[in-house]
This record gives C-alpha cells, sequence and structure tokens, in this order.
C-alpha cells in the first residue's frame, strides 16, 4: 500500500507527530520518552521564539492507515547568515522500517528545502544546539541521558541507502568517579590560586535564576564557533530558562567567578532523569512529576548537561575546578556515575579530560549532510 504524506495542520495532527515515537519505541528498555505537552509547544510559533528567525514544517507518514513515521525541515536563517550557506535542516526523523516510509518522507522534506532554495541538508538538528541534534549510531544497549538521543540501528542505514553521509559525531562516555583523586583536588586548588578565582554554590532554584542570563552568555561566547550553533539572543534565553530551570537540582550546579566578581565559567550537572521519565511516560501528571522529583533528591547517576568556559581562560585550567566542585556534590550524595552528554568527537581539550578519569566511550551520535 502506498504511503500518504500529510503536513501538520489539526491538533490531532501535532498530536500524532509526536505519538509517532511512543508506538515505534514501544516496550523498548533503552529509549527516554520526552513530555509529550513540551514537545508539542517546541513545535508551535506560538510558543517557541526560534520561529522568529526559522521557517519550519513538519510532516507524517501513514501506512495502511496508521502513522508510521515522520519529519521536519528547518532554514535556521541566522546560521545561514553566519555560514554564507544556503542549507537546511532535517529534524525530529522517526520513522518504521519500511524504505517505502522513509523514502517518502525524506523526499518530501528536501523538496521543500529545495523549494525555498537550499541546496543542501543536515541532520538531524533543531532549532538551535539545545533543540534535538544527533543520530544514534552506536551504543543501543545503554541509557541515553534526558538530554540525549536514542535510535533503532536500522535507522543508519536508512540514511546511508538515502545518500547521506556523515558529517561530524557526538561521542558520549560514562564515568566512574568512586574517590576524589589527590591530583584532581590538587590541580583544582592550584588553578584557583594562580587564577584567583572563587566558586559559588547554590541550595534553591531562586538563586540561580539571578545568574541564568549571564550563563547563557558564556554559552554564547564559549560555543559560538561550534557546528551547527547560533547565538541566543534574550528572548530565547527566557525560554531555555523558562522551560528547563525547574528540572535543575541547584546543587549540581556550579558558578566560577574572576576577582573581579564576574562569572567566567559554569558547569551545569542534573540527577539522572532517564528512568524517570520512562515511568512517567511522556505525562507529567498524575503521576510524572513525583518520579521526576524523586529522582531529582536522591540521585543514582549525574548527568553533565552543560559546561561553559569564556574563551581567554580556556587554557588556564577551568576545566578541573568545574569537575572538582561538581566531583564534590557527588561524592555528597553517594553518586560514583556520571553520564555525558554529547561532545564532538574533534574536542580534544574536553575529551582529555575525561580520559583522565575510570571511563567508557559508549555511545556515539552523528549529524548527517547532503547535497539537494
Amino acid at each position: 500500500m502506498s504511503v500518504e504524506i500529510r503536513e501538520l495542520k489539526s491538533e490531532n495532527d501535532y498530536k500524532d507527530f509526536i505519538q509517532v515515537q511512543f508506538d515505534i519505541y514501544k516496550g523498548n528498555d533503552y529509549w527516554v520518552p520526552p513530555i509529550k505537552k513540551d514537545e508539542l509547544l517546541a513545535l508551535k510559533p506560538d510558543h517557541n521564539p526560534a520561529f522568529r528567525f526559522c521557517q519550519a514544517k513538519f510532516w507524517l507518514a501513514v501506512k495502511d492507515g496508521k502513522p508510521a513515521g515522520r519529519i521536519g525541515a528547518i532554514i535556521n536563517e541566522k546560521y545561514n547568515e553566519k555560514t554564507g550557506e544556503k542549507t537546511g535542516r532535517f529534524t525530529r526523523a522517526e520513522f518504521i522500517d519500511d524504505p517505502q516510509v522513509t523514502d517518502a518522507l525524506f523526499q518530501t522534506a528536501e523538496q521543500w528545502l529545495k523549494e525555498q532554495g537550499m541546496n543542501g541538508v543536515q541532520g538531524p538538528l533543531g532549532f538551535t544546539n539545545l533543540d534535538h541534534q544527533g543520530m544514534l549510531v552506536e551504543g543501543f544497549d545503554h541509557l541515553p541521558s534526558a538530554a540525549s538521543e536514542y535510535h533503532l540501528p536500522y535507522y543508519k542505514e536508512h540514511l546511508e541507502r538515502l545518500g547521506y553521509e556523515k558529517e561530524i559525531d557526538w561521542i558520549e562516555f560514562r564515568l566512574f568517579l568512586e574517590g576524589m583523586p589527590e591530583k584532581a583536588k590538587r590541580g583544582a586548588e592550584l588553578v584557583m590560586k594562580r587564577s584567583n578565582l572563587k566558586v559559588k554554590s547554590f541550595k534553591k532554584s531562586a538563586e540561580l535564576q539571578v545568574y541564568a542570563t549571564q550563563l547563557f552568555e558564556i554559552l554564547n561566547e564559549a560555543f559560538k564557533d561550534l557546528h551547527s550553533v547560533v547565538y541566543l539572543d534574550k528572548e530565547m534565553i527566557d525560554y531555555y530558562v523558562k522551560r528547563y530551570l525547574m528540572l535543575l537540582n541547584p546543587e549540581f550546579v556550579k558558578l566560577v567567578f574572576d576577582e573581579n566578581d564576574n562569572l567566567i565559567a559554569f558547569i551545569v550537572g542534573l540527577p539522572s532523569l532517564s528512568e524517570a521519565l520512562q515511568k512517567a511516560n511522556g505525562k507529567l501528571f498524575p503521576f510524572g512529576w513525583y518520579h521526576l522529583n524523586k529522582a531529582l533528591k536522591h540521585p543514582k547517576v549525574i548527568d553533565l548537561m552543560l559546561t561553559g568556559i569564556l574563551p581567554e581562560y580556556q587554557a588556564k585550567g577551568v576545566t578541573a575546578v568545574l569537575f572538582y566542585e561538581l566531583h564534590k556534590v557527588m561524592e555528597k550524595f553517594g553518586v560514583t556515575e556520571m553520564e555525558t552528554t554529547g561532545i564532538f568527537e574533534t574536542n580534544e581539550k574536553v575529551i582529555i579530560n575525561w580520559k583522565n578519569y575510570e571511563h567508557i566511550q559508549h555511545k556515539r551520535k552523528r549529524c548527517w549532510k547532503k547535497s539537494l
């Protein structure tokens, strides 16, 4: 039977678009469901300020009367202005193991991008680098962090068949941090003394919120030259603060200041919410928030969500200070394992820090590219 491609129009279309992934991964022990409401609102211009500088379309594939896949296409105008390119993005691609479905979805997205004047496509990427990005190509038997992605092995095969090539990979690590290495302690203390740095810790989210905008400003500076990154303006910063601040346990956030009390670096750890999100199964209420709150207060694993250091401090050992400070909190809570989110495989400056600890490099996500 042929595949029908339906552009999202009605509220039911949007709900079906979100539901597709729940159907594909039903019974999978490693997939971490998102919160359905958050996913839905991110697709709508009235709720997501990224639509001010992005064009986007979303489609659903229907086969045998049932949703069988989905895809989105995004043109990030800020990114194209920054690079001088005419490159579109595919996003949120999910599909059953059926070439008819995959072909129809990608042909639709690629055709729309060509009609808008794009001569290339890359992905999966989201509206910004804090949105969904990357396709899992290694590590299918590991639980991802809430900020990472999970896909089935056949996804990679379909992309290769469609003519997509690797552009760049993110790699992920699991660190085992039992006991504070004396070397790490001495190194952090030396950096603190040499550069006259101070660390601020938090007990309440309200205390942390005062610094939220500054934190994202550092992120803008630290990440500005990285692949697919665009500058986050105040409206985007406010959007992400409101979306994610409530999910943080502030004790696992550390900020570093210079001698003049200027914020120069930060690290954001998050008690792993992966198992709690599996129990919530896409809904905060009536019981989802209970599972999330329990995970925040009684962590078993810490997910390393974000690290940002101003460029002028990146070669001064500040990473050692951030890891040392986070490690102290992990010891307090009896947590001995940390899951990193994706880091570009070319970012040796960060990777070398993780290799100082007992670790496994267990997952790999890919950004694909194709000429149109």
